[in-house]
């Protein structure tokens, strides 16, 4: 137990202390390139020698974002300019910005005039993505985004280099499912704890993190099962890493045992597959992302997996944490919803945000909750 323990530690550690891992790579001489969301290509900036680090935005007070958005706009963009603008930043050789809803648009032009000393590139992907022009097209922003990232950072790209981190990637691609569909058996691993080990993952190289992540299912399978007491729920949304609304369903003995999460399990779902080159493996990935709210689909096969996840992993009921003012799932909530209910599977909707103060009503939905289905 106490080297579970002191490994889930180190996963709050890394998650808690962006600014500390930067540092460290900085002082040992390392360039580092930030990742804004949602699927920004990390491979190749890998393979470039490079450190892709994750910027989601943090829980701050939004002050000099204001005089560049409006106030009805994505509290993560809002919070990623504001650590930008102050400061928190300094040191990054770049940031990647792909345009996948009107938001991170805003976020991009944006970014070029508040933060002039970190230059913003950006990663523009096709909606229609699976065809071959859509393919030529992604492969097209790739290469732009290379030659972008040589100039701001004097890195240079490879063929090989690429090959291997694909592999590295896939690796953790693979270690991270495992570890989701392994924790559902786990009920003492707590919805912080789990969220701590997905969000560590965007603040140190993948190949760490997977020796983290093998380190933890070794662990597990030494470790006894206890009685699952708890109620399974399905979490579904952008961002779900707000301790006080987690320490809420810790309280309510609830256990995340799946998760339909941007910044979480949607980034691991799909690996990148032999190709005539390594531009072309990664262009086939994108093409095959689904299930996402910012990638376009006239299907909506979005919920249907969601009901799927749910009977996958045995879960009662899903909470959805909605990002205020975010478009492309506020779209999708009717049909997710629809989808839910003729399944007959218990679902609330909580409306979340960078700036959240007040969890009340949050801890009075999911008590409701809570009853309804315990």
């Amino acid at each position: 137990m106490a080297a579970l323990n002191d490994l889930l530690k180190k996963f709050y550690d890394i998650a808690a202390n962006p600014d500390k891992q930067l540092k460290s790579y900085l002082e040992d001489g390392k360039k580092v390139v930030a990742c804004a969301p949602i699927y920004t290509p990390e491979e190749i900036i890998h393979s470039m020698g490079l450190i892709p680090m994750g910027v989601w935005g943090a829980d701050v007070e939004i002050k000099e974002a204001k005089k560049y958005f409006p106030a009805f706009i994505c509290s993560i963009m809002q919070s990623v300019l504001e650590l930008g603008i102050t400061g928190v930043y300094e040191g990054v050789s770049a940031i990647v910005i792909p345009s996948l809803c009107d938001s991170l648009k805003c976020l991009g032009q944006n970014w070029k005039y508040a933060v002039k000393d970190i230059p913003f590139i950006p990663m523009t992907y096709p909606q229609n993505r699976a065809n071959e022009v859509g393919k030529k097209f992604t492969k097209a922003g790739y290469e732009r985004a290379i030659k972008e990232l040589e100039v701001a950072t004097g890195a240079v790209f490879s063929e090989e280099a690429l090959q291997k981190s694909i592999e590295i990637y896939n690796a953790h691609n693979v270690a991270m499912r495992k570890v989701s569909d392994l924790l559902i058996h786990y009920p003492q691993i707590t919805a912080s704890q789990r969220s701590d080990i997905f969000k560590s993952a965007y603040f140190i190289e993948k190949e760490e993190h997977t020796k983290l992540l093998d380190e933890l299912m070794n662990i597990l399978q030494e470790t006894s099962q206890v009685e699952n007491k708890k109620i399974k729920v399905i979490t579904s949304g952008i961002l779900d890493d707000n301790k006080n609304l987690l320490k809420i369903l810790d309280d309510n003995n609830i256990q995340i045992v799946g998760d339909d999460i941007a910044n979480e399990s949607r980034q691991y779902r799909i690996d990148a597959k032999p190709a005539v080159s390594s531009l072309d493996a990664l262009s086939e990935k994108f093409s095959k992302m689904d299930n996402c709210s910012v990638l376009y689909d006239v299907d909506k096969k979005r919920a249907n997996y969601i009901v799927d996840l749910v009977k996958h992993t045995g879960a009662q009921g899903v909470i959805i944490f909605m990002t205020k003012f975010c478009d492309p799932e506020e779209f999708d909530y009717v049909i997710v919803k629809k989808a839910l209910d003729s399944a007959k599977i218990p679902s609330i909707m909580i409306e979340v945000d960078r700036q959240m103060v007040n969890y009340e009503q949050a801890k009075t939905i999911i008590q409701t909750f809570k009853e309804m289905i315990g």
